[in-house]
């Protein structure tokens, strides 16, 4: 696999690297080492798949707060999606500064979130499959969430026809912090 920085510490864009052949490819998607030899020590505890019946579907900005804080591997399975992470950490250099990734099967990239990071996506296709590798199991009481287009993250999303956004992510609040 190949890691690369993003501009926000801790936060990687995974490529992984396939083997072809005649039948096709093979490629690793999870190595605890070599994660580990990039400082991300996460345990998978959850893996989530969340279904995008349309393009312009926008999810989030999520994340849980603490002690439930969680770290995700994101990828797409299919479709094409505009990932996006906000940096929420009040210590970190690049608090309130996002980096944004395409993921699709074609590119294979991943995204790895550290804790302390909200997460968003929108679909730039029809009937998108995002997949979510957690290190935390999911804590109702912990969800916490960021208004997408909250102008302290000046985050640019791809224009659309129609955005299809749900009632809990519009009701967000701007982020204070």
């Amino acid at each position: 696999m190949r890691f690369i920085e993003t501009s926000l510490p801790g936060a990687w864009v995974i490529e992984p690297e396939p083997h072809y052949d005649e039948r096709g490819f093979f490629a690793r998607t999870w190595c605890e080492r070599e994660f580990r030899e990039h400082g991300i020590a996460m345990a998978v505890r959850q893996c989530n798949l969340s279904g995008n019946r349309a393009r312009g579907i926008l999810r989030g900005l999520h994340y849980q707060a603490s002690p439930h804080a969680e770290a995700k591997v994101v990828s797409c399975l299919r479709g094409a999606i505009h990932d996006v992470i906000v940096d929420l950490r009040p210590d970190s250099p690049s608090f309130k500064r996002h980096a944004a990734v395409e993921l699709s099967p074609g590119n294979g990239r991943m995204l790895y979130v550290p804790p302390g990071m909200a997460h968003g996506y929108q679909t730039l296709t029809d009937d998108a499959l995002v997949h979510y590798l957690m290190s935390e199991h999911y804590v109702a009481e912990a969800q916490r969430g960021v208004r997408w287009d909250d102008p302290a993250f000046g985050i640019e999303w791809p224009a659309v026809e129609a955005r299809i956004i749900s009632a809990r992510d519009l009701a967000y609040p701007d982020f204070l912090g």
